[in-house]
Parts: C-alpha cells; structure tokens; sequence
C-alpha cells in the first residue's frame, strides 16, 4: 500500500530542516500525527505566524517584527563598533558572552562558490552603506572559522579596508578550560600564531 500523498509531502517538508534526512523526517511525521497532534497544530500555527509577522531590520538584517529591531534602537549599544556574523544564532552566541556592547549586521550567510553564493547573494551593498555611516569606527569580523567563513572574511575585509574602516577579526585558539593534549593540531598552531604579550 503506497503511502498517502499528504503524509509524504509533510515528510518531504520536515526534510528542509538543517541535519534531517528521510527517516528522522518519517519519524518525526508519524509521531507528530500518532502521539501529538496537537503539537504540530501549535507547530503549524506557529510558523504560519512566524511566516506573516518576521521580516530583516532595516539595520543589522536580523528577525525582528518591527521595521528596526529592540538592539539597533538601544542607546545602550556602542554604535562605534559593527560586529558581522553569517547567522542570528552566531548573534545570539555572541550576546550571551556579556563580552560585547556594540552592534551588529547579519549576513545571513556566507560566500559558498559550490553552494552558488557568492557576494552578490549576500546582498554586501547593505552591509557597506551601513559600515560607512560616519558612526561606524570599527568593524569586527566574526565568520565562522570553516572554509567558507574565512572566505566571507577575507573578502569583506578588503571591501571595507577599501573604504578607509577600520577592521578587526575575532581571533581563535586554544578553548577556556581546555587542555593542550586534548585540542588538534590546527588549534594550537593558530593560538601560538596569535600569541600576545601579557599585561603587566
């Protein structure tokens, strides 16, 4: 017996989730329909919500429900310093160190040649029109350390140093907490690479 049309397009969907194949999307439709319909009714609705309410803030390109997001409007954010990052998770990571007050721009992505993205794609002339706003002092690289990440890197950073800004990179290295024998090869090598003197 063949499986219900309907089942099978609500598989396929729960497949464009990150890290979801066939069978965790199998599992997942039948235990929604079996066990829990009223979650994926909340699930449903949610994302229909989610869908109509969310759009980019016209400043940092995050989620937001208004035209500007709460973050771009604070007072209490440093406007000198423009910290880009691929994703609003990376963002989020970011603020729950307390480490960092100032604001951000979310490329919501990054330069992938295999994946078709390049630049263009990540629409770079809104990131440079708010770079060069006269307020901007600094801008703070913070791309994931993967192939793709330090490309996106080191292309905005001779976009922007074009431009006269100023721009820093996050740096990488050896984990708080971590032990020498425990951290590969590449790690160590990058965190003597990016060695500095103590205070004092």
């Amino acid at each position: 017996m063949s499986t219900p049309s309907s089942l099978e397009s609500l598989i396929e969907a729960l497949r464009c989730l990150p890290g979801v194949g066939p069978k965790s999307a199998q599992r997942m439709a039948y235990h929604l329909l079996q066990h829990n319909r009223s979650g994926a009714q909340r699930l449903s609705d949610a994302l229909q919500f989610a869908l109509g309410a969310l759009r980019h803030c016209a400043r940092c390109n995050t989620f937001t429900e208004s035209e500007i997001c709460g973050r771009c409007l604070s007072n209490k954010r440093d406007s000198s310093q423009l910290c880009i990052v691929e994703t609003p998770v990376d963002m989020n990571m970011l603020e729950q160190t307390h480490a960092y007050s100032g604001l951000y721009y979310v490329l919501m992505g990054r330069v992938s040649p295999l994946d078709g993205i390049g630049p263009g794609e990540l629409h770079l002339e809104r990131l440079l029109a708010r770079a060069s706003d006269g307020v901007v002092r600094e801008v703070i690289i913070a791309t994931n350390y993967t192939n793709e990440g330090e490309a996106t890197a080191h292309y905005l950073s001779e976009m922007l140093r074009s431009r006269g800004i100023r721009v820093s990179r996050i740096a990488r290295g050896v984990p708080v907490g971590g032990e020498l024998e425990y951290v590969d090869a590449g790690t160590l090598a990058q965190a003597l690479r990016e060695r500095r003197p103590l205070a004092g």
